[in-house]
């Protein structure tokens, strides 16, 4: 006697050994022995035997059709043995083994046609639950078809239409339950190429500019860089702010159009002089809680990149509060009294009026207004007299604070893109670097952080909520605590300076604002929307100079290609990370021998990819010279 059972969700067939009851001892046509509980026994027969009943039930299955078989069956809930009877039998014949369990096989084949009831039990679906079924299977058939046309082609390098309206979110947020992500990744494998390449060979990225751009547009402005419809800012109602006596100039480069900051200086017989350090005042125009506060909210920060900039303000923002030249804007300015000896013994905030004498740029200075011109006598330039007492004043403060102002060795870079960068390969971009630490750089820097510390200090001592930027026991963070900043050797730390280009220096300035005017701070203590703004900040600004260093190695990697560069010079980092000569670009070079950091090296300029932003270099020789220890230390931290 031969047994047909189930066993962990398959058909298995094999010969009795001894029947117990409740259960059988069963060989199976393997040779393997097994204990088989009698519920799972399916069906007792004697012919054929076990090695050929599933194969020939297998072949006679194919043969039935679910649908007819459906159509047969009852409404009432069956067993496949009794179906079988009446489906293969004739009067008095029961159906064989082997159709019992084709009819087994069919049923069990059709799960949309016939729904289980228990072991070897089945119920036909009711009509309508069918036709439900039915359809989605119709679908996932037409679905499955439309993902292999459109994987054939994007295999054929044509873009399917589909993909035209989807393209940012399959390049930088795939959904895997489209269609489409699907196409895309099946059309990957079967090219080899990765997402961004398959779709640049099938037309829809123009350029790897572009690639990279739409991310950051796609990550970080879903809705688009345009400013909604909005009033022009004005100035609050009430008596007019009082004029300063003083003549102000502001210091930039030459790209830059949302002036923060500008000084003055006035002589002080007797005393010596008293400098003034002017901030814009969009905290004037632009009130909490308004329109326009929300949409510096939502942006948080000025996003710079070479060629462009997104600003955080409108333009009519912008333009109404810029410390432009020949005009008199509003400010905040902190005045300090300052002895012949640079000592400053007083210090005092308002809120005025402040004529801009003029914009002056760096380009402009620095030729005439540096180390040398200085050591050997200013020849003539614009404010010569006030630019040098500022100077002076920005050194004794470096020296109280015992910290320099800027990392000394460290270049920045300049970045002009010459062109339309609608049409990216066609620009030139041409990259000049300057040593940070120039008599300009330590000028406005030591004049920023007295302000900053100076109004962290005020707001602090006032009790009034503000944003510091801390660096304690080696960590940097924001808090709304004011705590020491160790790097500047300073007490406290407010971003205050900038609140045309960041919102924190925005809102500090409305913080600071109330405070001079002795109004309640639009920010109370412990005020979830301050938490929430420094938090927003410190991740999105991050977001921002994460982009800025990509786009910055992007037109780095272009300028390689454009001037034809074969071999650089590099400077050893650590292991075989490197930092090439006149860029700001660092790259591993897996063949370069172990080497110091400091060690300088020539290398070959091998393969650039502009779409992943990797470069390849080949280690060709060891150079003599070495960078010293102090500005490797630099470098490196």
């Amino acid at each position: 006697m031969y047994v047909l059972f189930e066993e962990e969700g398959a058909l298995r067939a094999g010969v009795i050994l001894a029947d117990n009851d409740t259960s059988l001892q069963v060989e199976t046509a393997s040779g393997k022995r097994a204990k088989v509980k009698s519920a799972n026994v399916l069906l007792r027969y004697q012919d054929p035997a076990p090695g050929e009943l599933l194969h020939l039930a297998e072949k006679s299955a194919a043969d039935i059709e679910a649908e007819f078989l459906w159509e047969c069956a009852g409404d009432d809930e069956f067993s496949f043995s009794d179906f079988a009877d009446e489906y293969f039998g004739s009067a008095g014949v029961k159906a064989s083994a082997v159709e019992a369990t084709a009819l087994l096989l069919a049923l069990q084949s059709a799960p949309v046609h016939f729904h289980r009831k228990g072991k070897g039990r089945f119920r036909k679906a009711p009509p309508d639950i069918l036709a439900a079924a039915l359809a989605g299977l119709e679908k996932k058939r037409q679905q499955a078809l439309a993902v292999e046309r459109m994987t054939g082609e994007l295999a054929a390098f044509r873009l399917p239409p589909e993909f035209a309206p989807l393209l940012d979110s399959l390049l930088y947020r795939p959904d895997r339950n489209r269609l489409e992500t699907r196409a895309l990744e099946a059309a990957c494998a079967r090219t080899g190429l990765s997402a961004a390449r398959l779709l640049t060979a099938c037309g829809a990225i123009q350029s790897a500019y572009e690639y990279h751009h739409r991310r950051f547009l796609y990550e970080q402005f879903p809705r688009g860089t345009g400013f909604p419809e909005h009033e022009a800012p004005a100035l609050p109602a009430g008596p007019p702010l009082p004029a300063a006596s003083a003549r102000a100039f502001s210091i930039d480069d030459a790209a830059t159009t949302e002036i923060d900051d500008a000084f003055s200086v006035e002589v002080l017989p007797g005393v010596g002089w008293r400098v003034g350090i002017h901030i814009a005042a969009p905290g004037l125009a632009v009130a909490p809680n308004s329109p326009l506060d929300q949409v510096a909210r939502s942006r948080l920060s000025t996003v710079y990149m070479p060629g462009a900039k997104i600003t955080m303000l409108p333009e009519s923002v912008v333009d109404g509060c810029t410390l432009a030249a020949g005009r008199d804007c509003p400010a905040v300015s902190l005045y300090l009294t300052v002895t012949p000896h640079f000592e400053i013994t007083a210090h005092e905030s308002r809120i005025e009026m402040v004529h801009i004498a003029a914009n002056l740029r760096h380009h402009d200075l620095e030729p005439l207004f540096n180390a040398q011109t200085l050591a050997a006598g200013l020849p003539e330039l614009p404010f010569r007299d006030e630019l040098k007492t500022l100077w002076q004043l920005a050194g004794a403060c470096q020296v109280r604070r015992g910290k320099p102002s800027a990392i000394q060795g460290v270049h920045d870079y300049n970045f002009v893109v010459d062109g339309d960068l609608a049409d990216p390969e066609a620009c030139r971009v041409t990259i000049s670097e300057r040593r940070r630490g120039s008599p300009l750089d330590t000028l406005v820097a030591e004049l920023m952080i007295v302000a900053n510390s100076t109004w962290g200090g005020l707001l602090a001592k006032r009790g009034v909520p503000a944003i510091y930027r801390a660096l304690t026991a080696g960590k940097v963070r924001m808090t709304t605590s004011p705590l020491p900043h160790d790097g500047l050797g300073v007490e406290q730390y407010a971003w205050a300076s900038s609140p045309l280009r960041r919102y924190v220096d925005l809102l500090n300035q409305w913080q600071l604002l109330a405070c001079l005017k002795g109004e309640a701070p639009p920010f109370k203590p412990r005020s979830e929307l301050l938490f929430a703004a420094m938090r927003d900040f410190d991740l999105t600004y991050n977001a921002y100079a994460e982009f800025q260093r990509g786009m910055e190695r992007y037109w780095s990697l272009r300028w390689l290609r454009q001037e034809g560069i074969e071999t650089i010079g590099a400077t050893v980092r650590r292991e075989n990370l490197v930092k090439l000569d006149r860029l700001p670009l660092l790259s591993r070079v897996a063949s370069l021998p172990e080497s110091k950091p400091g060690q300088r090296v020539r290398l070959a300029v091998e393969n650039v990819d502009f779409l992943t932003l990797e470069l390849d270099c080949r280690y060709l020789e060891t150079l003599d010279s070495v960078v010293e220890d102090e500005e490797m230390e630099e470098m490196v931290g």
